[in-house]
């Protein structure tokens, strides 16, 4: 009876790469980094590498803190590079609380440099061109409230300014105020004579299209009927023309509209 060797079981490999191998080029102070490139949590220690400026893990805190062997630029791929900084020793002169304190008072700065929402400015419509800009007609009773108004706000209507001299001081704008006032009221009338004349013109083109149009519709209502009877009123009867009988009609009896 043959028995089956025993399969040799697989050890467990380390998670972090293990070497012995330290890189000739100088050490990295970490004194030397920015806050924002050095990562010195316990247990998950990371720089900024300076020769690829990609982040690589630190081991080796409690013996020789080196750079881990790592790749750049084609990482995972069949040819990868690896990096002049891998088993780069790192000396780490930097306080853990020196540098979280650096860490937290940078995050108010920086979210003071972020910018903020950016919110969309209402679209407002294009203005009008000067020559298409029409003023709107003034009434005599806009002006005369406009006036009304210049006179509770003006010194000089209330009779409150003076000069020099002791005199009260003449007020041009509630005087050019005024001499519109009483300019419209007489022009008003005539005016409304405009106005007026204007809506009867309207009202009766209105009413002259609205009959126009009826015209046409009774007319197109019909027209197959008129039609038809022309049409048999053109057809001679057989055998002749009886003695005396006056002629057959065979032109339309409505009249024909002319030609444009």
């Amino acid at each position: 009876m043959s028995t089956t060797p025993v399969m040799p079981k697989a050890r467990t490999r380390h998670r972090k790469t293990r070497t012995k191998n330290v890189s000739g080029s100088p050490a990295i102070l970490a004194s030397d980094l920015a806050f924002n490139e050095l990562d010195l949590t316990p247990g998950k220690e990371h720089l900024v590498c300076p020769d690829c400026s990609t982040w690589v893990p630190v081991t080796g805190m409690l013996g020789t803190p080196k750079l881990v062997p790592h790749h750049r630029e084609r990482a995972k791929t069949g040819a990868p590079l690896r990096c002049a900084g891998s088993n780069r020793r790192v000396i780490v002169d930097v306080e853990v609380e020196a540098w979280r304190t650096s860490l937290i008072e940078a995050v108010p700065t920086t979210a003071s440099r972020r910018a903020t929402k950016v919110l969309p400015k209402p679209k407002t419509a294009p203005a009008p061109a000067a020559s298409q800009i029409r003023p709107a007609p003034l009434s005599a009773e806009q002006i005369r409230q406009a006036f009304r108004k210049h006179q509770q706000q003006c010194p000089a209507c209330k009779g409150e300014a003076t000069g020099r001299d002791g005199q009260s001081l003449p007020c041009r704008d509630g005087e050019r105020l005024a001499a519109t006032f009483l300019r419209l009221l007489r022009q008003e009338p005539k005016r409304q004579a405009v106005r007026e004349f204007f809506a009867r013109e309207r009202r009766r083109f209105d009413r002259q299209y609205a009959a126009a149009a009826k015209r046409t519709s009774r007319w197109v209502a019909v027209l197959p009927a008129v039609q038809e009877a022309d049409t048999r009123r053109a057809q001679m009867p057989v055998g002749d023309t009886p003695l005396g009988a006056p002629p057959v009609p065979v032109e339309t009896l409505h009249p024909r509209r002319p030609t444009r």
